[in-house]
C-alpha cells in the first residue's frame, strides 16, 4: 500500500504525505470495521427505542405483520360424564369441544384422576372449575403448536380468547403452571 511504503520511506506518517482520499488503516479492515460498528450501534438503539414504546401507537404498521386470530368457536360446556363427551371438561387442560378431546398445549394443571395428595384434589377441582368458566364466557380460538397430538392421542392446542392464553388465567390464579415439557407434583 502507498501510504505504509511512504511512510516507511520518510519515517513519518504525517497526513501531508497521504495521498488525496487514503486514510490510514486501523486493524485489519480498516475503516470496514468501524462502519459496520456504526451500523450495528444504530439497528441496536433503533430496536431498543421501539421495544420500549419509542414509536408511539405502530398498531397500524404492525397490523400488516400480524392479525390475531378472529375468535370463532363457542360451545355450552358442562362437566364431563360417562355418558357426556362431546362439549365437556375433563379437568384443568383437558377438555373435549366437538367430539374431540383437547390438551391445553400450554399450561399444566394438577391431576383429579387420581390425584396424589388432598391438596393436588382441591386445586385441580379449582381448575377444572375455572376452566369450565373460560371456555363458556364467549368465543375462542384455538391453535395447533409443534406437534398435533400427544401420546395419549389428544389434540395439542393453545386456547386463546382476543390473542390471550386462556392457559395464562389458570397460571394467574395459581391453578396451572406453564407447561416445560414434564410433570410436576402439586403436594407439598
Amino acid at each position: 500500500m502507498w501510504f505504509r511504503s511512504e511512510a516507511r520511506k520518510s519515517g513519518s506518517r504525517k497526513d501531508r504525505n497521504r495521498p488525496k482520499g487514503k486514510w490510514p488503516r486501523s486493524g485489519k479492515n480498516g475503516r470496514h470495521t468501524s462502519r459496520t460498528a456504526v451500523i450495528l450501534a444504530i439497528i441496536i438503539a433503533a430496536g431498543g427505542w421501539l421495544a420500549f414504546g419509542g414509536a408511539g401507537d405502530l398498531s397500524g404498521v404492525l397490523a400488516l405483520t400480524y392479525m390475531p386470530p378472529t375468535d370463532t368457536s363457542a360451545a355450552a360446556f358442562s362437566f364431563c360424564s360417562d355418558s357426556t363427551r362431546k362439549n365437556c371438561v375433563v379437568d384443568g387442560d383437558t377438555f373435549w369441544f366437538k367430539g374431540e378431546k383437547i390438551r391445553i398445549a400450554d399450561i399444566d394443571t394438577p391431576e383429579l384422576s387420581p390425584p396424589r395428595c388432598e391438596a393436588e384434589r382441591i386445586k385441580g377441582e379449582a381448575a377444572k372449575a375455572h376452566l369450565l368458566a373460560l371456555l363458556n364466557a364467549g368465543k375462542f380460538s384455538l391453535s395447533a403448536g409443534w406437534s398435533d397430538e400427544d401420546k395419549y392421542g389428544r389434540k395439542l392446542r393453545t386456547v386463546t380468547r382476543g390473542g390471550r392464553s386462556l392457559g395464562d388465567s389458570l397460571i394467574d390464579e395459581g391453578l396451572a403452571r406453564r407447561w416445560d415439557g414434564a410433570r410436576h407434583g402439586w403436594c407439598g
